[in-house]
């Protein structure tokens, strides 16, 4: 072969491996994976593309935050209280309900806030955008092209009673394709808030009771400003951390080991080397 000649590109040399036409799903998977053996896909493109094509298949019900666990405001809710939430849980969209979570009215986004001339003239409802509404069976991949064309960032899902089911944004659906951050110290949601590692640290989940917390560690952080070790970090921050990054409080040393955009998952635990007491 002439030295010369340029070399294929990866396009080219996919379509050469491409030889025979998958008939189904099966073989589609083990043409990738034979791809990603002869070094013609890394491990990171063969992941966002199984990730791609189980989100075809996949719909919104599976993805979404349920009901429950939807972090709301109040469409009665003064200016304190709103930006009390946005602090407390670092999002940037919050639907907007009127007494009650089947009620949504609207999603408040929170740079809206920044434009608040006056608490005392402030009217929640005067804030509030449209909220979109869709089946909790909607494809993801359906969803994820109305997010782009719409460049809205959450839905409501409504059930075959149009009820409210939970949410959905696009996070949670670009996450069903790139994948989460996920690293040796996750555990299982089945498995208990606290536990200790092999090498002698404390894996904590965020969503940890503050008081859970103190019992274990003999601290002394419980507060009603917070509720979660989640929230302790966020509050002591004010912002949402990054992955691996160390945060000190009051003698205890916090490394986030699982942590997206919106919210704090998993942390390790361990006295700070620098503190003497940690309790305050």
């Amino acid at each position: 072969m002439d030295s010369s000649s340029p070399r294929p590109g990866f396009l080219e040399r996919l379509s050469s491996f491409l030889v025979r036409e998958p008939e189904d799903r099966e073989q589609l998977m083990q043409l990738l994976h034979s791809a990603h053996q002869r070094k013609l896909l890394d491990a990171d493109a063969l992941s966002i593309t199984e990730g791609a094509i189980a989100a075809s298949e996949m719909c919104v019900r599976e993805v979404m935050v349920p009901r429950p666990l939807m972090e709301v405001v109040d469409i009665g809710d003064s200016l304190a209280e709103v930006v009390n939430q946005v602090n407390t849980t670092a999002h940037s969209r919050f639907p907007v309900i009127n007494g009650s979570r089947d009620n949504v009215v609207g999603i408040l986004l929170a740079k809206d806030l920044l434009r608040v001339q006056s608490e005392g003239d402030f009217r929640l409802r005067d804030w509030v955008r449209p909220a979109v509404f869709i089946p909790e069976f909607k494809r993801l991949d359906i969803l994820l092209r109305e997010f782009r064309v719409s460049r809205n960032h959450m839905a409501i899902v409504i059930d075959e009673y149009a009820g409210i089911a939970g949410l959905v944004t696009i996070e949670d659906v670009l996450e069903q394709i790139v994948g989460e951050i996920e690293d040796e110290y996750d555990f299982d949601e089945t498995d208990d808030h606290i536990q200790l590692d092999p090498n002698g640290f404390y894996r904590v989940k965020a969503h940890t009771a503050v008081a859970d917390f103190d019992a274990a560690f003999g601290t002394r952080f419980s507060d009603s400003k917070c509720q979660t070790v989640g929230g302790l970090i966020l509050l002591h921050l004010g912002r949402v951390p990054q992955f691996n990054e160390t945060i000190v409080v009051n003698g205890i040393r916090f490394q986030v080991l699982r942590a997206d955009s919106r919210r704090i998952y998993t942390l390790v635990v361990s006295p700070s080397p620098e503190a003497g007491d940690p309790a305050e």
